[in-house]
């Protein structure tokens, strides 16, 4: 399964260079409002230590990591949701991806204007969270009315549940709180899943700030922090500037310039983290000589599910899951010896699949 992140923000709040750093790509991020116009679209590798050592023991032929896709829209203003700036048309760049990164501006710098004329990182997370609010407002004022005579007349079971779903979601909205704030039920969440809701989707608060400050809390990260406890969102702390400048270093030079700063790993792969975290996102390996792969799961799910990322027909056919933990993998020095070991195990499509389990599938179509 593929992981999606949607970039928000401010004009000039950093979230081009991020991109930049993100896809190690060249997209406009120039100094004046919507530098970006079209919505850009970039793919990046998920680093794992794990499947490093899982390589360097089997050597394959092939090896294929797990990806984060990152959309990059232009930046909102106040009044985005009415059409203000370049219009409510970027809000619908986001509505299908899995998690949306507010990037908030946490740096000063005369040389890079503010959209409003001054630094408030406050004002701008609650300037873009009331645009994504009555941008879901919009959708489900619309939606009421089509099926409130369904709803009163009893005719359809779901159709009187969607109706009292979008009613509650409506009351918060008004209230301007996000639709999560509703508290929906699983049957509710699924009957109002194709409206793709932004203030239903989980989000991270990235926190942009200057090289100076990497090993200096400021009192707007403070300010920020604090704000983000308030509605449990998870926040992580990046210079996107800096993170632009080791992108396209290799590994062991990056390394090095990380160390010089003080940091133990980069600010994107502590994004990307905190991404699979807040999505309830896991990884398990396949590992033959022929490919070494990570593959993305949803916590939860079956073996027989996760045969089924790798092909409908593994699903379908599927027989049983041969399981090594990563742990035992790696101190009985690969597949043939932890099987020998014992610590191979055959499971049944009912298994829930743990982070870090290397597989190999049996099936029959």
């Amino acid at each position: 399964m593929g992981l999606t992140a949607g970039i928000v923000g401010l004009p000039n709040v950093g979230k081009s260079t991020l991109f930049n750093a993100i896809t190690k790509s060249h997209v406009l991020a120039a100094n004046y409002p919507f530098a970006t116009i079209d919505p850009n679209v970039g793919v990046v590798e998920v680093k794992d230590e794990r499947l490093d050592r899982i390589v360097e023991m089997v050597k394959p032929r092939n090896v294929v990591r797990a990806t984060v896709s990152f959309t990059d829209i232009a930046g909102l203003v106040k009044g985005a949701s009415l059409g203000e700036g370049l219009g409510n048309q970027f809000l619908s760049h986001i509505r299908e991806v899995d998690a949306i990164c507010q990037v908030v501006r946490c740096f000063d710098d005369s040389d890079v204007i503010h959209v409003t004329g001054k630094i408030d990182p406050i004002n701008d997370i609650e300037t873009i969270n009331l645009e994504l609010v009555l941008a879901d407002l919009d959708i489900v004022q619309k939606r009421i009315p089509r099926i409130e005579k369904k709803a009163q007349l009893k005719v359809e079971k779901d159709a009187e549940t969607e109706y009292l779903a979008l009613n509650k979601i409506k009351k918060v909205l008004e209230e301007g709180h996000f639709a999560t704030c509703a508290h929906l039920n699983e049957e509710e969440m699924a009957l109002v899943k194709n409206y793709s809701l932004l203030t239903l989707k989980p989000m991270i608060y990235v926190l942009n700030i200057s090289e100076q400050e990497l090993n200096h809390e400021s009192d707007y990260v403070k300010k920020v922090r604090t704000y983000a406890e308030s509605t449990a969102t998870p926040t992580v702390v990046i210079s996107a500037k800096i993170e632009e400048e080791i992108s396209g270093l290799d590994e062991e030079t990056k390394q090095m310039f990380l160390s010089d700063l003080g940091m133990t790993e980069s600010g994107l792969d502590l994004l990307i983290k905190q991404t699979y975290d807040i999505l309830g996102l896991a990884t398990y390996f396949t590992a033959t000589e022929k490919e070494a792969r990570a593959w993305t799961f949803k916590k939860g799910m079956k073996a027989s599910q996760c045969a089924g990322i790798i092909h409908t027909d593994f699903e379908r056919g599927f027989i049983r899951a041969e399981i090594i933990a990563y742990e035992d993998f790696i101190r009985f020095g690969g597949m043939v010896k932890a099987r020998d070991a014992g610590k191979m195990r055959s499971e049944g499509k009912d298994y829930m699949f743990k982070d870090g389990d290397i597989a190999l599938f049996r099936f029959n179509v």
